[in-house]
C-alpha cells in the first residue's frame, strides 16, 4: 500500500495540508502587491497632461541618434564603433523604421588587447584577450541636456597561431562579440531608465 492509498485517520486536514494552504495565500498576497508591466510596453499612469499618453519606452529608443566622437582613431576602433551603431540601431528599432531624433547618443570607445598564453619554451603568446571598455551619454536635443550617463565593458579571447590570416579573423571575431555584449548593455540600461523616467 502506498503512502497515498492509506486512508485517513480523521476527517479533518492535515496539520501539512493547513501549512501549505496557508504558504499558498500568502504568496499570492505577497505578488498582488508587486506590480510588474512590459519594459516596451505602456505605463498608464504615466501622463504628460492628464489626457496625452506619455510616449513608449520603443518610441523614445526609436527617436535616439547615435555619435561616435574621437579623433584618430584606428581603423580597429572604427570597425568597432560600426558593429556597435548597427547592433544598437536593431535594439533600438526594435527591426522597425527609426522616428525622427529627439535624443543623442554618444559613444567613446577604448579597445586594449593582453596576452593570456604564452607557449612554453618559445616565449610566444599562444591567446589573447581583447577588452572593449565605453563611456556614453545620452542627451536630450532639444535641449541640450545630459539625461544619463554610463560605462560599460566587455572581454573576449581568442586563440593566436603562426598564420596571420586566422589571427586577423580570429580577432575581429573577438571584437564583435565583445561588441555585442556592450551594445546589449547599453540598450538594456537606457530602456531601464526610460521606464523609469518618463517625458517631464
Amino acid at each position: 500500500m502506498s503512502l497515498f492509498d492509506r486512508p485517513a485517520k480523521s476527517g479533518r486536514p492535515s496539520r501539512r495540508v493547513l501549512l501549505g494552504g496557508a504558504t499558498i495565500v500568502a504568496g499570492a498576497l505577497l505578488l498582488s502587491g508587486c506590480q510588474f508591466r512590459p519594459l516596451y510596453g505602456v505605463s498608464p499612469n504615466l501622463t504628460t497632461d492628464g489626457s496625452e499618453q506619455t510616449p513608449t519606452v520603443q518610441n523614445r529608443m526609436a527617436a535616439i541618434s547615435m555619435e561616435f566622437p574621437g579623433y584618430g582613431d584606428s581603423s580597429s576602433i572604427k570597425r568597432i564603433n560600426q558593429v556597435l551603431r548597427n547592433e544598437l540601431i536593431f535594439a533600438f528599432n526594435r527591426g522597425g523604421e527609426g522616428l525622427p531624433s529627439q535624443y543623442r547618443l554618444e559613444i567613446l570607445t577604448d579597445k586594449r588587447r593582453a596576452e593570456v598564453g604564452v607557449e612554453q619554451l618559445a616565449d610566444v603568446p599562444t591567446a589573447y584577450n581583447i577588452t572593449l571598455n565605453t563611456s556614453f551619454v545620452l542627451s536630450d536635443i532639444a535641449t541640450d541636456r545630459t539625461l544619463y550617463t554610463g560605462r560599460s565593458f566587455a572581454s573576449a579571447s581568442f586563440d593566436f597561431s603562426s598564420q596571420r590570416f586566422a589571427n586577423l579573423r580570429a580577432e575581429r571575431d573577438a571584437e564583435n562579440r565583445a561588441a555585442k555584449v556592450v551594445a546589449a548593455d547599453i540598450n538594456t540600461r537606457i530602456a531601464s531608465f526610460f521606464a523609469t523616467h518618463p517625458v517631464e
